[in-house]
């Protein structure tokens, strides 16, 4: 059944997991945006993400497939007081609700909604004049969500995963107000036979006071024996308001050369309440 649940492939967050691509890893980028790697001040913040992955374009399969997921994504963090190597250290943890739809044209037809699996990290935050950088490592709990081996639009994985993360922000001009942001994320799943990967986020954007807009993308490649490729370019716009401890994000996504995987368009939002 590994077949089926490399076809179904679903989300499971962050960062998230939200594509039904075809690869092993249970994070997907596309969902963090602009200034994807900078930390915020110590506080606790609730972070929700409600994304949609539409695809019908898949060259490893046959014509007719297609694939619709939908996701809110529930992230609690919390930045403490503490600090080690001279960086905040920092609590989250990832509870994904998911919503699957995927049609393999003369292979099977699935529909299901449920839980996917729950995620946990640790990570360390710095920031300096004019950069900034987060680096930690998080782990999937497999089976802690929905899963059924007789499912292919299973919410959840049967399997755990290592992921480490690093990330750096550059401010570009002495005004501070352009950024170039990259996130990188390795992921090992915990089962023989499965792919490790590397993904990578980036941005590109102009502050306008609390106003942030500017281009986003993200690359994956699959390492070892893997050749799952995945590349993606949109635009994103953030906003804050200090007043109300409130921000809001939106991003719109086109995927294109991608390999041995659906190739499709990721919309996303999310909300972000300071406490």
């Amino acid at each position: 059944m590994k077949t089926f649940s490399k076809l179904a492939l679903v989300i499971a967050a962050t960062s998230l997991s939200i594509t039904a691509f075809a690869s092993d890893s249970q994070y997907v980028p596309g969902l963090e945006g602009i200034k994807g790697s900078v930390a915020p001040p110590p506080g606790v913040y609730y972070r929700g993400y409600l994304a949609n992955y539409s695809a019908d374009k898949n060259e490893a399969l046959p014509e007719g497939g297609k694939v619709n997921v939908t996701a809110l994504v529930n992230r609690a963090v919390w930045v403490t007081p503490q600090k080690f190597l001279g960086g905040d250290v920092i609590l989250d943890t990832i509870v994904p609700l998911v919503k699957t739809d995927i049609e393999l044209n003369g292979i099977g037809k699935d529909d299901r909604t449920g839980l996917g699996n729950l995620y946990a990290s640790g990570l360390l935050g710095w920031h300096g004049d004019r950069w900034d950088a987060i680096a930690g490592a998080g782990w999937y709990f497999g089976n802690s969500g929905d899963y059924s081996i007789d499912r292919i639009a299973s919410p959840a994985k049967d399997y755990d995963s290592l992921s480490f993360t690093l990330g750096g922000n550059m401010k570009l001009n002495k005004e501070g107000d352009i950024n170039l942001s990259a996130l990188g994320t390795y992921e090992i799943p915990q089962e023989d036979g499965l792919d490790e990967e590397l993904m990578v986020e980036w941005g590109l954007s102009k502050s306008f006071g609390m106003l942030d807009i500017g281009l986003v993308g993200y690359n994956t490649f699959e390492t070892g024996a893997g050749n799952e490729k995945r590349n993606a370019a949109g635009m994103s716009v953030a906003y804050f308001s200090p007043d109300l401890l409130l921000g809001g994000d939106i991003g719109v996504y086109k995927e294109y050369s991608n390999e041995n995987t659906f190739e499709g368009n990721l919309v996303r939002g999310s909300l972000t309440k300071a406490f």
